[in-house]
């Protein structure tokens, strides 16, 4: 989990076809009066429909009074750096402060090459970039000449300036592995996009970047990472983005404060005024509010033993009064003891329990209701598991065929829990991996530095999820199997027998022993 602690900024990436120029404005004039703080335009400058970036943004600084702007991001090979960097201070200067530059290393060759660009390879372009952003700074600074010696730029003896009215932030959009280290290294910024990076490659893309940052001797912190993203409002909630506000906050700010993403740019089409007002107004401020919130939990440090109320300004909780074990907080599931499988992958004996509830302690109804929703989160897993083992009893009865069951299991999608990323996942055996990564990389860390007393439940708990991967692993391959071969829904009962078994069974111990640390403990 990594939250940078960069304030949380909001915008969009408006279209810049020529022929709905006064739609772009307008839209941009929506993005400032909604209270968003960016808006932008892409850059391909070979597209004869569209507008020149920076014609655009000149515009639309000069309609709005607040807003910042920026290219989404600027095509190095066909703007030379040294004559970006005064365009980009320049209108720094007359926007008052309002301009940031995205920049990227080139696509699209042929395109390029078309308009009298030079064709790089991946590494000359790598190069370039590198080679730009020392143009661009040198010009920026307040030495008398500027020098850069260049395979691809030089600057030899420019004299820098105009100086830009503010630190101009250079925002560098990439995907690879060397360019992420190249971002570590150098940029202000990374700027991907969700259609092309979806939120589960976050993580592997800000730790590549803080390596290399670290290794430059930069702090993680000095680049701010944003994220061009799309989606829809009318959605059933089963992606990212694709359902009603409620889910694009949790999603948004789960991404703020697990994958530091700071700023959420909106793409936005022609006449799309009713999601863009449904972001500004319900989703952004939402967002702000949740990460407020959980970063003020977070900065003030492990909890301290839990001897009286907690949380005194919760007035549902009713009379606060101490009770015996248990009969205040949510009830786990009882393992029952059925057994499927005649495979055992565990000894159940040998499960250690935590510590002894302390029956002084008093919970208030929001405490209750922690335990509450880990019992909800378990609900939606075992009633998702008896969907696909009626699945495979039709099949085995004959009432449907095999591929048809395969599609209808890998298509089921599973909410997860609001310490997760708020995302979907398309396979069954997939959200049960997500949900127990999240718990092993989140949930249970928290769990142990509040309550060490916790670490051999927790310890259990991660044992037993490497186990259930290995369940998942058969099922998934016996489904695979299963619509090439006649016989295979024997392998597959199998298979799904066992996940029954180990599945239902480590749940319902997890229940057991989080149920109440949940409630006293201030973890999220």
């Amino acid at each position: 989990m990594t939250d940078y602690g960069h304030d949380l900024r909001f915008g969009t990436f408006l279209p810049a076809e020529a022929a709905t120029a006064g739609e772009t404005l307008r839209l941009a004039l929506l993005t400032e009066q909604l209270g968003l703080e960016l808006t932008s335009v892409q850059d391909h400058p070979y597209q004869a429909r569209f507008l020149d970036a920076w014609t655009l943004l000149s515009v639309i600084t000069a309609q709005t009074e607040r807003i910042s702007v920026f290219p989404n991001v600027a095509n190095l090979p066909l703007r030379p750096p040294a004559v970006l960097a005064r365009a980009a201070a320049s209108l720094d200067v007359l926007s008052g402060g309002r301009v940031e530059l995205g920049l990227g290393a080139g696509a699209f060759w042929d395109a390029i090459v078309g308009m009298g660009g030079t064709r790089r390879t991946a590494a000359e372009s790598l190069q370039a970039l590198e080679e730009a952003v020392a143009v661009l700074r040198a010009l920026w600074s307040a030495d008398r000449s500027a020098r850069v010696d260049g395979e691809h730029y030089q600057l030899r003896g420019a004299h820098p300036g105009p100086g830009a009215a503010h630190d101009i932030g250079i925002w560098i959009g990439g995907y690879k592995p060397r360019m992420l280290r190249l971002i570590g290294r150098i940029g202000d910024g990374w700027l991907p996009s969700s259609p092309y990076l979806p939120p589960e490659q976050l993580a592997d893309g800000n730790a590549r970047i803080d390596e290399a940052a670290v290794a430059a001797g930069r702090r993680p912190e000095d680049v701010r990472r944003l994220y061009n993203i799309a989606g829809t409002f009318a959605g059933r909630g089963q992606e990212f983005l694709q359902g009603p506000p409620k889910v694009w906050v949790e999603q948004l700010a789960e991404l703020a404060v697990t994958e530091g993403m700071s700023a959420f740019v909106l793409m936005v089409s022609a006449g799309g005024d009713t999601d863009l007002r449904r972001f500004g107004e319900e989703v952004a401020p939402a967002v702000r509010e949740l990460v407020a919130a959980e970063r003020a939990r977070s900065a003030a440090g492990p909890p301290l033993p839990v001897t009286g109320v907690v949380e005194p300004e919760d007035t549902t909780a009713g009379p606060i009064v101490a009770h015996p074990a248990n009969d205040t907080l949510a009830t786990p599931t009882p393992d029952d003891g059925a057994r499927l499988s005649s495979v055992r992958l565990w000894d159940e004996s040998e499960r250690p329990t935590g510590p002894e509830r302390d029956a002084t302690v008093r919970y208030t109804a929001r405490q209750r209701a922690k335990g509450q929703h880990l019992i909800d989160v378990h609900d939606h897993l075992r009633q998702e598991l008896a969907q696909v083992r009626d699945l495979v009893q039709q099949v085995a009865a004959g009432s449907i065929d095999l591929a048809r069951a395969r599609s209808m299991i890998n298509t089921m999608a599973m909410r997860q829990n609001n310490w997760t990323l708020g995302t979907y996942c398309e396979s069954y055996c997939r959200v049960v991996t997500t949900h127990h990564t999240i718990e092993d990389l989140s949930l249970f860390p928290a769990l142990r530095a509040a309550d060490p007393r916790l670490a051999p439940v927790v310890d259990r708990l991660e044992a037993e999820h490497h186990v259930i991967a290995d369940v998942l692993e058969r099922v998934d391959a016996a489904l695979v199997a299963m619509v090439t071969e006649p016989d295979g829904i024997a392998a597959v009962r199998d298979a799904v027998d066992l996940l029954t078994d180990t599945l239902l069974s480590h749940l319902s111990y997890e229940e057991r022993e989080l149920v109440e640390p949940l409630s006293r403990l201030n973890v999220t």
